[in-house]
């Protein structure tokens, strides 16, 4: 197999969760691209039946199916589905997540419901779909990819609920790196900033020159934001057989910062 080969993905059957809009509607389109057929997840059901059918535009097949993250049956209903209709499973990318209301808050000023719903989004949905993949790629292997964060590494005032949430992501792909191998390989992608709608919203940018200002503030080496198709490009690496021997690993695609 030539090294351009090792990244395809024919035959394979993806699941990617928030993907209908963002950094995970780019990820379902890079698996597609890549030759994966693909399952789009979120709880917007308008969203994700767009993105479905761009996948289709793009020769591969595709299924939307609505999806709350933070249920475990709604995990084990979207897993099922995928495999019934798709015929099987496995890359699961656990991409859903982010600020439950988009507001960064610190740690001692955030009330206790609000830290259960960010660790419940960021931290207890990877570890339920990771579960749930498990026991359908338990047979023939697969790749688990989780999204995590630049917010995972170093202190992170006035969002450290978000951060602690992400370091633990990271943590987490690390043990399941070593209790599935060596059928499952599990991995993680941190972004850097990205200015989705999401990124603008917590960060409160309205205006091209706020989002310069704020690429001053960040001095990233490269000099520029992420485009999500640059996680994109991570992830379908990370499932490819061109990453068939990487596992436990984190990949920060930050532009240097």
């Amino acid at each position: 197999m030539s090294i351009l080969e090792n990244f395809r993905l024919d035959g394979n059957v993806a699941i990617v969760t928030g993907a209908g809009k963002g950094i995970g509607r780019a990820i379902a389109l890079g698996l597609a691209e890549a030759g994966a057929d693909v399952a789009v997840a979120s709880r917007t059901a308008g969203d994700i039946d767009k993105v479905a059918e761009e996948i289709r535009a793009l020769g591969r097949k595709a299924i939307a199916v609505p999806t709350d993250v933070t249920k475990m049956e709604s995990l084990e209903a979207l897993a099922d589905q995928t495999v019934s209709e798709l015929g099987s499973l496995s890359i699961w990318v656990s991409n859903a997540g982010g600020l439950p209301d988009g507001t960064p808050r610190y740690l001692t000023r955030t009330p206790e419901d609000k830290w259960d719903a960010q660790i419940d989004l960021n931290l207890k949905s990877v570890w339920m779909g990771a579960v749930v993949a498990a026991k359908h790629m338990a047979d023939n292997g697969g790749s688990i990819i989780n999204i995590s964060s630049r917010a995972a590494i170093g202190g992170q005032i006035k969002n450290g609920p978000y951060g602690a949430s992400k370091a633990a992501t990271n943590s987490l792909t690390q043990t399941l790196s070593l209790e599935l191998a060596p059928k499952i390989r599990v991995n993680a992608v941190a972004p850097g900033p990205i200015p989705t709608e999401n990124f603008d919203e917590s960060m409160g940018i309205d205006s091209d020159e706020k989002r310069q200002a704020l690429l001053k503030q960040f001095q990233i080496p490269l000099a520029r934001f992420g485009a999500e198709e640059d996680i994109a490009s991570a992830v379908v690496y990370m499932a490819s057989p061109a990453a068939g021997w990487v596992t436990g690993q984190c990949l920060f695609v930050t532009g240097g910062r």
